[in-house]
């Protein structure tokens, strides 16, 4: 049920998403990722009240996803990185590098797709969103501190 559930995540299927993700509920209600994809399918349709029905039955069994990160090796040194993590010793110099990316990327014509974030914000705040991505936030420390041309593994 769960495979049927991202799939209909993946296409949009709202009915179906909400018939499978029933199922996953009747065999574990403590796992978050039927929460999230059934309200994620919810949110890619635009049905923000939906959506948040589903992280508010989440809150109230108190069942909490894990955060996402991304991590850099850098000189034997592992660093993680959070969405929107602004902790890091370097993280001014990991911004500075974002925006020159950023300058040169729109330079490029490159245009990011906003459809993967699933908020009911406006897309000016959807692209600040992409912009400081857990992984994002690695690669540019990895820029910044590596030499050029140095591969970068996330």
């Amino acid at each position: 049920w769960m495979s049927l559930l991202g799939a209909y995540r993946i296409h949009r299927a709202v009915e179906q998403g909400v018939f499978a993700a029933e199922h996953v509920f009747e065999m574990d209600l403590k796992n978050a990722a039927p929460f999230v994809l059934l309200s994620n399918i919810f949110a890619a349709a635009s049905m923000w009240d939906a959506a948040l029905k589903v992280r508010k039955v989440m809150n109230d069994r108190a069942v909490k996803k894990q955060a996402g990160y991304s991590c850099i090796e850098v000189k034997e040194e592992v660093h993680e990185f959070i969405v929107g993590d602004v902790s890091h010793p370097y993280i001014m110099g990991i911004h500075a590098e974002w925006q020159r990316l950023s300058r040169q990327m729109d330079k490029a014509g490159y245009v990011p797709d906003t459809k993967v974030i699933l908020c009911d914000v406006e897309e000016l705040n959807k692209e600040q969103m992409l912009y400081y991505h857990s992984e994002k936030l690695a690669i540019g420390f990895g820029l910044i501190s590596t030499p050029p041309g140095t591969p970068i593994c996330i």
